[in-house]
């Protein structure tokens, strides 16, 4: 069991985003937020399905997805395709589920959107050489900003708060593409709070205050993507929770490119399974990227699951820095690559396109979602 210096902490967390700063080839202005105008994601119609059998079994690492490979020979999506792709279901607490078709205003759709960098394999491992992650066990960190916004999800997984009453997570904790997992029917989230030893001191392990979901919107892409299988590029999901937590939450940013972020460094928080009872950060460079996916070497163990990954880049005309979550770890996956299984750790990316559709979700219309 090991933590890690206050000192230190700070160290790692609020001056490691300008290392990329130091090598005289780049300035301060590269890495700012840059206003994006959003396209609109307007809801067209909403209808009942049947009810969920919710019995599939919960599945932390995917077989056969669409890798490296299969991204570059994926052809871009049509409008017909994104409309159909950001339809979105929608289960509620007591079972019920509806569809709602969308339709998709101002995308502008790239030729370019899939190329990727190569990059050799890796052994098949989820934590690679030294383990490079940070057990929080302090508590002025653990319950403050930024740690404070992981949460964990009763399936299995972590996620993180971006609203009042709205945690980010990923689709296959709830879902594995043919039904949702056994438990999510009474799905809860449970936010940090230390442990008392009863003397009004704390032993600095986190204990969850459990808040039941009182909805959850997966994309329909989730459930059959462009290559007709269940699709990484769609694992992503919003909880609606039963009330508000009353905490600070991240905001979303949409995803830069690798080379506009410093040092091509990220960061997340979340519950991982061989550390149990413990909040872990990590921070850690991007390997590979689609114009969806992050392919990435960060250190994680099952459990971790569903993190939001976040950086800090200075606010437009401003030189404050500010963290906004700009893609979620979908964890540890096998990939089909020239017929063979290889495994990463990829993450989903915010684009505009997503951006619209999870705050469309937060704020039930697309007014507060023109610029992200």
């Amino acid at each position: 069991k090991w933590g890690i210096p206050h000192h230190m902490l700070l160290l790692f967390i609020f001056f490691i985003p300008i290392l990329g700063l130091s090598n005289g080839t780049e300035t301060e202005q590269d890495f700012t937020w840059h206003l994006k105008k959003i396209p609109q994601i307007v809801r067209e119609r909403t209808f009942s399905l049947d009810s969920p059998k919710f019995e599939a079994k919960t599945k932390l690492e995917l077989n056969s997805v669409c890798g490296i490979e299969c991204q570059r020979k994926l052809p871009v999506p049509s409008l017909s395709d994104l409309k159909n792709l950001l339809s979105y279901e929608t289960v509620f607490e007591n079972g019920t589920r509806t569809l709602t078709e969308v339709n998709v205003l101002g995308a502008v759709l790239d030729p370019a959107a899939n190329t990727t960098t190569r990059r050799p394999s890796r052994k098949k491992r989820q934590i690679y050489g030294t383990d490079s992650r940070f057990s929080i066990y302090d508590k002025r960190f653990m319950t403050n900003f930024p740690f404070n916004t992981a949460v964990k999800i009763s399936t299995g997984c972590s996620g993180i708060l971006v609203s009042p009453k709205h945690v980010l997570t990923a689709a296959h904790c709830l879902h594995n593409g043919k039904d949702y997992v056994k438990g999510s029917k009474r799905l809860r989230v449970g936010l940090m709070k230390t442990k008392s030893r009863g003397n009004g001191t704390s032993d600095g392990m986190p204990s969850f205050q459990w808040t039941r979901v009182k909805s959850t919107h997966i994309p329909k892409g989730w459930f059959k993507g462009v290559s007709g299988d269940i699709a990484l590029d769609y694992d992503y999901a919003v909880l609606e929770l039963k009330r508000p937590h009353k905490r600070k939450y991240m905001e979303l940013g949409i995803s830069p490119t690798i080379k506009m972020m410093p040092g091509s460094m990220i960061h997340f928080s979340g519950f991982d399974n061989d550390r149990s009872g413990q909040l872990v950060y990590r921070f850690c460079s991007i390997s590979d990227e689609s114009n969806d996916l992050f392919y990435q070497y960060c250190d994680a163990e099952p459990g971790s699951t569903g993190s939001g990954i976040y950086l800090r880049l200075k606010e437009p005309n401003k030189k404050k820095w500010k963290r906004k979550i700009i893609a979620v770890y979908s964890g540890h996956q096998w990939v089909d690559i020239n017929g063979e299984q290889q495994d990463y750790n990829v993450a989903v990316r915010i684009t505009p396109l997503k951006y619209a559709q999870i705050c469309f979700w937060i704020h039930g219309n697309d007014e507060n979602c023109t610029q992200g």
